[in-house]
């Protein structure tokens, strides 16, 4: 195992990537002799030459038009956004271009781009630079959307996108970029957790807490903390939010009788409404209380200061689940 930073288990996911198949190229604004805003792509273009990792002019909508005619010549386009607030542009080629030519060409097209998108706030940005989006790609159907959570997952997810022949949408959770943890740099991407699987990252016993991206980490420590009430959290780390994993996610809160979803999205007309929905479909019977939702407020992300207000925290999902405790 060696201890690496989400954004450079990253690095060390893309450059196996490169390594096992010429095919794979890196594209976006300053990913190569910058190595990316976030030092994603660091030393990736001087170790792989300028025709594999492509700085591209500022334009969202041009990088993903790109890639689609770069996929369609058999390459394997992996198209960094720079930041969650930019990808609007590019909405147009991912939802009408990029998303719909499998089925246009009745299977006869396949489009294996993915498109890295750091998102989520917590990290004091300007407007535009912290967003949460990802519920307008799960909604898209023909689209993989993915959110690994911590460097082990990232390495895997990677490596897993860039191999799918599906488009793949990858959320990465910027202000879990610093956040370190063991991996293991020489597994086979086939010896992960699928691609489309949840992940029990903390058993327990009386309530499902569902989460993704960002907030993984700050659902173990509200799970944790619950355990000195009493309290036996469940924590399941979603990883694929289209297509949902629907058997990790009705197992669980079968057995448990209670479910809160947590992410900082809105929560209005957010992913953690899809998921109540299918919950209370699959689980009427075996629930002991309604799924509870936490999450994001219905405004734009605020300006840096008040994040901390903004941002679903230890306290308000603690808060959900001694709500749901009470029904």
């Amino acid at each position: 195992m060696t201890k690496l930073t989400l954004s450079r288990a990253l690095n060390e996911g893309l450059r196996r990537a490169l390594e096992a198949d010429p095919k794979v190229l890196i594209m976006g604004e300053d990913v190569g002799r910058l190595g990316g805003v976030f030092r994603v792509t660091d030393g990736l273009q001087k170790d792989f030459g300028e025709h594999r990792v492509l700085d591209t002019p500022l334009a969202e909508s041009g990088i993903i038009g790109t890639a689609i005619g770069l996929a369609l010549r058999g390459y394997r386009p992996v198209c960094e956004i720079q930041f969650d607030g930019f990808v609007y542009p590019a909405t147009d080629q991912i939802v009408s271009q990029l998303a719909k030519m499998h089925y246009r060409s009745r299977g006869q097209l396949t489009l294996p781009v993915v498109v890295r998108i750091p998102f989520g706030g917590g990290i004091g940005a300007v407007e535009h630079h912290s967003e949460s989006p990802e519920v307008i790609f799960a909604h898209t159907a023909g689209l993989r959307v993915v959110a690994c959570a911590d460097a082990a997952e990232a390495f895997a997810m990677i490596q897993l996108a860039i191999a799918c022949d599906d488009p793949v949408i990858f959320f990465e959770p910027k202000r879990r970029y610093w956040d370190k943890g063991d991996v293991d740099l020489t597994a086979p991407p086939g010896a992960a957790l699928p691609l489309d699987k949840a992940r029990t990252v903390l058993p327990g016993d009386d309530v499902t807490l569902l989460t993704y991206g960002p907030l993984v980490r700050t659902c173990v420590e509200a799970a944790t903390a619950a355990s000195d009430e009493g309290k036996s959290v469940e924590v399941i780390d979603l990883r694929s939010l289209s297509p949902l994993d629907i058997e990790t996610i009705a197992a669980s809160v079968s057995r448990t009788g209670r479910c809160v979803v947590a992410h900082e999205a809105p929560v209005y007309a957010g992913l953690g409404a899809e998921i109540a929905a299918r919950v209370t479909e699959r689980c009427f019977y075996d629930l002991e209380a309604p799924v509870l939702r936490v999450g994001g407020f219905a405004t734009p992300y605020p300006v840096a200061r008040l994040e901390e207000h903004f941002l679903p925290d230890l306290d308000r999902i603690l808060d959900a689940v001694d709500r749901s405790f009470a029904f």
